[in-house]
């Protein structure tokens, strides 16, 4: 995911003619279950040898919202790190009556900003 989102923003800096990328901001879903720490580690060694080298990556954490189809429940999701989110289809369960809950928001990973020099 972090290497995409590099990916991104170098190509957004070189329709824009940029000569330095500055600042990334980033909003995260919680539900995506990416760690805050492990995609910082990844941004710094994969913008060593370019032109976001030295950036600040500002990430913005969204909490995540779950609908569930059987009772009703629309709400927030309390989370943990917990190997079984991390396949890619996990099942979250709805805290009000156990069913398979789907989610409505907090699955997001965007590139909201980014400062540039031209």
């Amino acid at each position: 995911m972090t290497t995409q989102i590099v990916e991104s923003v170098l190509a957004e800096a070189e329709k824009q003619d940029a000569k330095k990328v500055t600042e990334v901001h980033l909003t995260i879903g919680k539900l995506t279950f990416l760690g805050i720490e492990q995609v910082r580690f990844a941004y710094r060694i994969l913008v060593e040898d370019t032109i976001m080298k030295g950036s600040k990556l500002i990430i913005k954490e969204k909490s995540g919202v779950i609908e569930c189809p059987s009772c009703g429940y629309k709400g927030t999701l309390e989370t943990e790190d917990n190997p079984m989110y991390h396949v890619p289809t996990p099942i979250l369960k709805c805290p009000e009556c156990g069913e398979a809950a789907k989610i409505v928001e907090g699955k997001e990973c965007t590139i909201e900003r980014i400062r540039m020099v031209k």
